[in-house]
């Protein structure tokens, strides 16, 4: 079992945009945050593709992942994750390529295969040129291959060649764990949207491992969504307004993040107070001995080999100061 001091701990930022705030602000949040745990001695930051979403900004990941990099020096930047049927392998691969070739080592790749929005966003995403996602092993096989030089293929990813980033596979099934298992790749856990299906998958993925030239044991990152302040109730009251925000996207009405003062005036049916109820008992958000306490029973219970925090809150000194609490614990 490991110790949470044991374990590296990371970061994946959605690029939240507040009721009151816009993009431009979010994206410039984004990249003051990413500064700000590199100094606090984060391994990686990684943003997230989503689209039509009003409350988030991390759309254009590649482009955020380059801004990113460039404003650090040290941490680790990458995708968490592009999502794959939304684009061409070869592009995705000319991109990222192009962010190895400008900062070497410090780029990771990872890859999902959800749309990361509604259908008919993903259409538009796609221009119409709709990939299944059973389809994802042959476009994962095809944008590998762009990283290395191939004289008898027609047509070549030249910014990518001799520029491969590691290659990750995120998921929150089972499907994806397997095919990183068999491809000897890490994998990436969305614990925190996919709670129930956590430790089913990294059996899954454990089981099916095979060692390659990327890795010779299993290695896993999971996704947590952590909220961390002085008291536990200070940091059930930031909590509150994220989990407004899930329950409009469940409704078909996605909304930018609303502020605590917001969500206190939100009037909920019965069946919605025991949602956010239940959401609020089942989350990590607390005083740092709560989220201590929380995150050592989530490491042993899944053998995870680094936590990827994700801190949806309205206002940034509030999430800035959460992964402030949160590196203390991990002294």
């Amino acid at each position: 079992m490991s110790a949470l001091q044991d374990v590296p701990l990371s970061v994946l930022d959605l690029a939240p945009i507040t009721e009151d705030g816009d993009a431009r602000a979010a994206l410039h949040n984004t990249v003051d945050l990413a500064r700000h745990v590199e100094d606090l001695g984060y391994h990686r930051y990684w943003v997230a593709e989503h689209h039509n979403m009003p409350g988030i900004a991390s759309a254009a990941t590649a482009v955020l992942v380059g801004q990113i990099a460039a404003a650090t020096e040290r941490i680790r930047v990458g995708s968490g994750g592009v999502m794959l049927p939304n684009h061409t392998p070869l592009v995705v691969a000319e991109q990222f390529g192009t962010l190895e070739a400008l900062h070497p080592g410090r780029i990771d790749l990872g890859l999902g295969r959800a749309p990361g929005t509604d259908p008919r966003t993903a259409h538009a995403v796609r221009g119409g040129r709709m990939v299944s996602p059973e389809e994802f092993p042959q476009q994962l096989s095809e944008l590998v291959s762009y990283f290395d030089r191939d004289g008898d293929r027609a047509v070549n990813a030249v910014t990518a060649e001799g520029n491969a980033p590691p290659v990750w596979l995120l998921g929150s099934s089972d499907f994806s764990a397997r095919l990183a298992g068999r491809l000897g790749l890490p994998f990436s856990f969305a614990h925190h949207f996919s709670p129930k299906n956590t430790v089913p998958a990294l059996r899954a993925y454990r089981d099916a491992f095979q060692p390659s030239s990327v890795l010779d044991a299993p290695y896993v990152l999971l996704g947590v969504s952590v909220i961390c302040a002085d008291t536990d109730e200070r940091a059930r009251t930031l909590a509150v307004p994220g989990l407004l925000a899930q329950l409009s996207l469940r409704r078909g009405r996605p909304i930018p993040l609303p502020s605590p003062r917001t969500a206190a005036r939100v009037d909920l049916t019965e069946q919605e107070r025991a949602y956010v109820d239940k959401r609020l008992e089942k989350s990590i958000a607390g005083s740092p001995d709560t989220v201590r306490a929380r995150l050592q029973d989530l490491l042993s219970e899944t053998g995870a080999d680094e936590l990827m925090v994700t801190t949806m809150v309205y206002d940034h000194e509030d999430r800035r100061h959460s992964y402030d609490l949160l590196a203390k614990l991990a002294r």
